[in-house]
Formats: C-alpha cells, structure tokens, sequence
C-alpha cells in the first residue's frame, strides 16, 4: 500500500490489517529511522519527536495498539511524508 494511502488510512482510524512492512515503510517516508530492536520488535527514532515507536510484527500484521500510536505521533507532531520513493 502507498505510504500517502496508508497514512489516510490510519489517521481516519482504521488500526486494524495493517501491513507490518507497509507501516515500516511510512515510518522511513515520515523521517523515522530504525535505531535497533531484538527479535520481532523494532525501534524507530526521529529527532524532532520525544517518543520513540516500537513495533512488533505478528504474523505479517502490526499490532493495533502499535498502529494508532503512529496516528497519534502524526496528528501530535504534525508530521508529513517527506517522499514516496
């Protein structure tokens, strides 16, 4: 799913069936950058947002919980796509 898309998606509160790698991906787009992680979890960073986002892949599928946080960081920080490349 495009980046643009997904995050529509899950600003408009649909948390559930989304792609661990597309939203991987729209964290990369968002500026966030994968700063470490064990196992199923990982952990991304961008400098000008306090909180740090850790995923955990299940079965393919990012956690719900896990997805409206993204939301909220976007809506918080005011975060928008740097590119879609």
């Amino acid at each position: 799913m495009k980046p643009a898309r997904l995050l529509r998606r899950i600003v408009g509160g649909t948390a559930t069936n989304v792609s661990f790698a597309d939203l991987v991906s729209l964290l990369g787009v968002l500026g966030f950058e994968e700063i470490g992680g064990k196992g199923s979890h990982r952990v991304f960073a961008r400098s000008d947002v306090t909180e740090l986002v850790n995923l955990q892949e299940v079965q393919g599928q990012a956690k719900p919980y896990q997805v409206r946080q993204v939301a909220g960081l976007v809506r918080r920080y005011d975060l928008q796509l740097e590119s879609e490349s």
